[in-house]
């Protein structure tokens, strides 16, 4: 049987814990900053797990 592959894309955004918790990043920090206060962008650099619908989704993207 072949190896799966891993769907890059994917790998650079989302983060496995041990827990089989899947972390990532929020949106909306690219770029526009000037306009959002400070407290708005401390927030949007925290990770957060993601939600529970989506899960099942990823977990196809990263087979290993």
């Amino acid at each position: 049987m072949p190896k799966l592959k891993t769907r890059k894309a994917a790998f650079k955004r989302y983060k496995i814990t041990g827990n089989d918790n899947i972390l990532h990043r929020h949106a909306f920090k690219g770029h526009l900053l000037m306009k959002k206060s400070n407290r708005q962008k401390r927030k949007l650099s925290q990770t957060i797990c993601v939600k529970t619908n989506d899960i099942r989704a990823i977990k196809l993207m990263l087979p290993y």
